[in-house]
């Protein structure tokens, strides 16, 4: 008796086990090709970086290649726009980020409170900047409404007998995080909008038959239950905002002086205007260890601020 329950438990765990490998085994087989051009698209330019990082190698002498080691980071790091420019980044992010997080979720928030006619056209209207090329838009602010002759902010500021501001002069990066959240205001609108109407109402109506306000259900229930849109929202948005160029490029030029520089435009100006390729790649790699610095923080925060929900 009992070798016959066993036999037939063995056979079944041999027969699953050849049927995973053979399905393993083609499975690698086709996925292989993909993954492979990935490393190669990912490993190629990323070797040519750190190459060109080690070697002293400007566009004005090609011919000349002198191994430097780590002396182009050592140049880039003491440059005098890395400091303005590193603090630049870490101001233009937070400010960002904050100005979504906070807009975004009272913004979602009134929508899904208040019932008004072409309440659909206003959440089309809301989202939309988002689908602008960064270029246009800035281009947009630029010309037609931080311009101090024509812009609509200038003819407001006469309208009410004042002098109209400069703002891309007097206030270059305060100018440059207003363009930039404009831009991502809508995706951090969008995410939460979304996860708002996943709320369950039944929840809302128990809470307002015990008596709850609208400022307790909105504190109690409705921001805890967009912990997790939130951290998604600051996660993606620090990726992109930590390599800000167009809206810099296309407004200020990173001036006046290194105002308004980030570590994205320092690096165009050591390629581009300093023809300095290996300086360049030096700062590259900086911008990518810090990128993934803050993208490993970012994910754990996520998985735990998960764990904690589940």
């Amino acid at each position: 008796m009992n070798t016959s329950t066993i036999t037939p438990r063995t056979a079944s765990t041999d027969e699953k086990s050849s049927s995973k490998g053979s399905v393993t085994k083609p499975g690698w087989f086709l996925v292989s090709p993909s993954v492979l051009l990935l490393l190669v698209w990912m490993i190629v330019p990323l070797g040519m970086t750190i190459y060109f990082s080690l070697i002293r190698y400007n566009l004005l002498n090609p011919g000349e290649n002198e191994f430097v080691g780590l002396e182009n980071f050592e140049f880039f790091v003491t440059d005098a726009g890395f400091l303005p420019g590193a603090l630049n980044t870490l101001l233009l992010v937070g400010s960002v980020l904050a100005i979504s997080v906070i807009l975004g979720v009272l913004i979602s928030a009134l929508l899904e409170a208040s019932e008004f006619l072409g309440r659909g056209i206003v959440r089309v209207l809301l989202i939309s900047p988002f689908f602008i090329m960064p270029t246009v838009s800035a281009l947009i602010w630029k010309n037609l409404i931080f311009h101090p002759v024509s812009g609509i902010l200038a003819s407001v500021w006469k309208l009410f007998g004042a002098q109209p501001v400069d703002w891309l002069a007097n206030y270059p990066m305060l100018s440059i995080i207003i363009i930039v959240s404009w831009q991502w205001l809508p995706f951090a609108i969008l995410i939460l909008m979304t996860a708002m109407q996943s709320l369950d109402q039944e929840q809302k109506e128990a809470a307002r038959l015990d008596g709850a306000g609208p400022i307790a259900i909105f504190w109690h229930l409705t921001l805890p239950h967009l912990a997790r849109p939130i951290a998604v929202v600051v996660m993606i948005e620090t990726i992109f905002l930590l390599s800000v160029f167009a809206e810099i490029f296309t407004t200020t030029n990173g001036g006046p002086g290194f105002a308004s520089t980030n570590l994205a435009y320092l690096i165009y100006n050591q390629a581009l205007l300093q023809f300095d390729v290996g300086m360049a790649s030096a700062g590259g790699l900086i911008a990518v260890v810090i990128a993934n610095i803050a993208a490993i923080i970012l994910i754990r925060m996520i998985g735990k601020n998960l764990t904690d929900k589940s």
